[in-house]
């Protein structure tokens, strides 16, 4: 039997720690402040995962939603094997996908703030859909911005070498859907205030968030997007009425 998780809300040093940690990117410091990280980033972060669960596996089984690095959390030590500099990312990602590299949503944090939202992946490869998708419903995937309020709420970064580039700070698909169609992978995404992210409202946020952005999902990870549109309108969507 699973126990109720002590889940409530990220811990108020989580903004302290990154800005910190963009100061004093070295082993050293990190060594001396493992234990604040534990505790006040690691140890959220699995109970918050644990809290979405199941949520996460009664809506789509194939999302990975396990509290576990490399699957629903980013590690925050570098592979120095394929990458020189600072041996620590300077923030954190919290992800939910099927696979790595799949469209994911996610909860991101550095020491400016949090964002939450989804990346998509545009590429070709295989259980990618999103490319074809794109140019078969277009009429559709429209209407789904229109339907769950998606337009003008969340900004349109492209995701690039150079990491995430601001290209609408409100994103309407009604006039500029056709952006999509530059970009391999890009993110849609929205600030996130404090008061919400230091209690459990977070949760319910969180929920609240990927329900509204399923529907879109729907078109990254299916053959057969409107069937799969159908099911979560027929089982989930109330909860984006």
């Amino acid at each position: 039997m699973k126990l109720e998780s002590s889940f409530t809300g990220f811990n108020k040093d989580i903004f302290s720690f990154f800005d910190e940690l963009e100061k004093n990117n070295n082993l050293e410091w990190f060594d001396k402040n493992r234990s604040c990280y534990q505790k006040n980033i690691v140890e959220p972060t699995k109970n918050f995962i644990e809290q979405l669960s199941p949520f996460l596996n009664r809506l789509n089984p194939s999302i990975r939603n396990e509290p576990k690095f490399n699957e629903t959390i980013m590690r925050i030590n570098k592979d120095l094997r394929f990458s020189k500099g600072e041996p620590y990312r300077n923030y954190w990602l919290i992800h939910f996908g099927r696979f790595k590299m799949d469209s994911e949503f996610f909860l991101y944090f550095e020491a400016s703030g949090s964002d939450l939202g989804l990346f998509i992946n545009r590429s070709k490869g295989d259980n990618l859909f999103l490319r074809k998708n794109l140019e078969k419903y277009k009429k559709e995937i429209a209407n789904v911005f229109e339907k769950y309020k998606i337009n003008k709420n969340y900004a349109l970064y492209s995701l690039g070498k150079e990491g995430p580039q601001e290209v609408k700070k409100y994103f309407d698909a009604n006039k500029d859907l056709a952006l999509l169609e530059q970009m391999e992978m890009f993110i849609l995404q929205k600030s996130i205030s404090k008061k919400i992210l230091f209690s459990d409202k977070i949760v319910f946020e969180m929920i609240k968030t990927i329900s509204q952005l399923y529907p879109l999902y729907c078109f990254c990870i299916s053959q057969n997007p409107l069937k799969e549109l159908n099911r979560f309108e027929e089982e989930f969507g109330e909860m984006v009425e």
